[in-house]
């Protein structure tokens, strides 16, 4: 039996069990039940009995996290407030520190030698080990997980690239190398310098890709790692960091790359990728993912192909001069949010972003480079009497 939740943060009072008791008779009736002096704690030992008075109402793993507050709590009794926080998913850094220490003692099995599970079990159990470095953290996800919604955003992202691609495709007469068709460039979705006031441009040119061989990493790595990603952190989450990749790899082309147009996704996917990685060194112990080094130098090798053809396309001989090629240094704004902004996403599972103070430093970084990049689009291009290749 699982519990779903009615949002990523988990308000109080929204999740309830699979079969549609709701949590808040758990945490209003039966657990003041052993507090009648409504004094907000209760005895472990209490507690326990609570557990398994009830304990067909839970997924075993549930249960262990329950356990292990329970365990955690030297000073033998447990607070009402942390019980609602576990509930609800709002779990402070202390608390899951807590947790993870009553949870060592335990010593219970670990989910990956469970045996008997189905396919989609299976597949839940693989996100799992691919994405998140605790053991804690993926028996609480793999209990959770309903596919309610599913990873609709990433998937959504795909097919759009894929159904523009195609249409480009057709009307041009032109798959392999587009972006060197003449009325590539004439697009209203691509990113140009001459028309950079067109601010839709700064997103919309992840719709347009310089050809096949550029479209096809950006949709595997987009959907080998970007949806297992938001499978484990949500749509939100996970649609932000890239966003706010794409969106910062146009800026920097229009800081740094001054006369390039930009195309291409390679922003959003390489901020989604970079973290992941990033994720992956900084909790290398933890992650329990398989041939985990082979497939690190299997992705870092796929990304420097891609980035390596990007710098070669930039600096090949224009087809339509004297306009460039689009510029490579998108996929650098890509990974600048990747290992700050996503970072910080990827390493707090279920927990409230707005709680952590390195969260909101980096906000401030990127909120100050998004300024300082509009700015500079308005002023610095005059300022510097910057030739510009003419409008398509």
């Amino acid at each position: 039996m699982k519990a779903t939740s009615g949002g990523s943060d988990g308000a109080p009072g929204a999740c309830r069990w699979r079969d549609g008791a709701p949590l808040t008779l758990l945490l209003c009736v039966l657990f003041p039940q052993f507090d009648p002096g409504n004094t907000g704690f209760i005895s472990t030992g209490k507690f326990r009995s609570l557990l398994d008075s009830h304990s067909s109402k839970l997924d075993p793993h549930k249960r262990e996290v329950l356990l292990a507050l329970a365990d955690s709590h030297a000073n033998g009794q447990i607070c009402y407030q942390d019980f609602v926080n576990l509930m609800s998913n709002k779990r402070s850094n202390s608390f899951r520190q807590a947790i993870l220490q009553g949870n060592r003692r335990l010593c219970s099995k670990a989910l990956l030698e469970e045996k008997g599970l189905n396919l989609s079990q299976r597949l839940i159990r693989h996100v799992a080990y691919e994405t998140l470095p605790r053991e804690i953290d993926r028996k609480w996800y793999y209990d959770s997980y309903t596919c309610c919604p599913p990873p609709w955003f990433m998937i959504t992202v795909t097919l759009l690239e894929v159904a523009f691609f195609l249409y480009n495709g057709v009307s041009l007469g032109q798959f392999v190398l587009q972006v060197t068709h003449p009325r590539y460039l004439k697009n209203p979705l691509v990113y140009h310098p001459q028309l950079r006031a067109q601010a839709w441009r700064y997103l919309t040119y992840i719709f347009m890709h310089a050809g096949i061989e550029h479209l096809g990493l950006n949709v595997v790595l987009q959907l080998l790692v970007g949806v297992p990603l938001e499978m484990v952190h949500g749509a939100t989450r996970i649609g932000l960091v890239y966003v706010a990749g794409v969106v910062a790899g146009s800026l920097a082309v229009s800081v740094a790359d001054m006369t390039a147009p930009v195309v291409g996704s390679s922003g959003g996917v390489y901020a989604l990728v970079s973290a992941h990685l990033a994720n992956i060194v900084m909790n290398w112990s933890g992650m329990k993912c398989q041939f985990k080094l082979l497939r690190m130098a299997v992705a870092l090798i796929c990304m420097s192909m891609e980035f390596g053809r990007a710098v070669w396309l930039r600096f090949h001989p224009s087809a339509y001069p004297p306009c460039p090629h689009p510029s490579f240094v998108a996929h650098l704004g890509g990974v600048a949010v990747g290992i700050t902004l996503g970072v910080v996403v990827l390493r707090n599972y279920e927990q409230r972003l707005q709680d952590q103070s390195l969260w909101w430093i980096f906000v401030a970084m990127y909120t100050v480079f998004v300024l300082f990049a509009v700015f500079w689009n308005i002023f610095a291009y005059t300022l510097l009497d910057l030739k510009l290749p003419p409008p398509p």
